[in-house]
């Protein structure tokens, strides 16, 4: 099946960062969580996605489709959820999703209307009185109800509270149990992944760190605690990323198998590493460019 979206070696330059030659695909029908510490270029690649800036060099497909010559067809196909979602501040709510509806035909106002009494968004109040949660379900309802086959997410469980964060996570896996839709979830709460994500993206400093499905992300990755006298050079360039206290270190490597043969006979704990590990521990790392994870084996 033809992938949903393609990213081939895509470049950006501002001053002061550069996002280098990206490369990934997602496959129609899955989740993928593009993860990161803040600067690491997520937002560069969903603003690309869009159309709303242009890459210096590299190219885009979506749906199969050129994202730049073919941008009407595109977006219309298209859901979106920013972490700050925009609307019109003085119009009613239901006046707001009208106004959204016309630049979709698949819009279904049916659908809207059942999703905004499930969010329960108050339709006849205006924009401007909903809290930072409301807009944002506002916006997930307005995705949803023009039959989006992509929703890329702009960090949209940022200031949501913890009962409707775990709704919307429930809603994204049964949006993609039929097969037609994806998700392109970018966000810092990695644990929203580690329940979620069928994928996941990895950025630091402008640059690809791994894009695998998290089952070759966490079987691959692991954490490693061991007392300070084992925390020789050798055994430093095991690591991606390393803490030290009094009574030993803790540390990220991504060939297990390496690590168990370095450490064998000594007294250290090996254990998976979550999501959140990999993005604490590589974000220490002292030399990235040298210790990016090769996912082609």
């Amino acid at each position: 099946m033809e992938p949903i979206l393609e990213l081939h070696h895509l470049t950006k330059t501002y001053p002061g960062f550069t996002l280098r030659d990206v490369s990934f695909t997602l496959p129609r029908g899955y989740i993928m969580g593009l993860i990161g510490p803040n600067g690491a270029g997520k937002t560069t690649i969903v603003r690309a996605i869009l159309n709303l800036l242009r890459p210096d060099s590299g190219d885009i497909r979506v749906f199969g489709l050129d994202h730049r010559r073919d941008e009407v067809a595109v977006r219309s196909r298209i859901g979106f959820v920013h972490e700050n979602p925009r609307f019109h501040e003085t119009l009613p709510v239901a006046r707001a999703a009208a106004v959204v509806a016309r630049f979709y035909p698949t819009w279904d106002d049916a659908a809207f209307r059942r999703l905004a009494a499930e969010f329960s968004l108050p339709l006849d109040k205006p924009v401007r009185a909903l809290s930072h949660g409301m807009r944002t379900r506002l916006a997930l309802a307005m995705a949803l109800a023009h039959r989006a086959e992509l929703l890329v997410l702009d960090e949209p469980s940022s200031g949501l509270d913890p009962l409707f964060r775990r709704e919307l996570l429930d809603r994204l896996s049964g949006l993609i149990e039929g097969g037609d839709t994806s998700v392109l979830f970018s966000t810092h709460i990695t644990s929203d992944l580690d329940r979620i994500a069928d994928f996941v993206t990895f950025l630091q400093k402008g640059r690809l760190v791994f894009s695998s499905t998290k089952e070759e992300v966490l079987s691959r990755w692991a954490v490693v605690k061991g007392g300070p006298d084992l925390l020789t050079d050798d055994a430093r360039a095991l690591f991606l990323g390393i803490t030290t206290g009094e009574v030993g270190f803790t540390a990220l490597t991504s060939d297990v198998d390496r690590a168990r043969r370095h450490f064998a006979g000594a007294t250290v704990l090996i254990e998976p590493a979550t999501l959140d590990d990999v993005v604490y521990y590589t974000g220490r790392s002292a030399n990235d460019e040298l210790r990016l994870y090769d996912d082609r084996g």
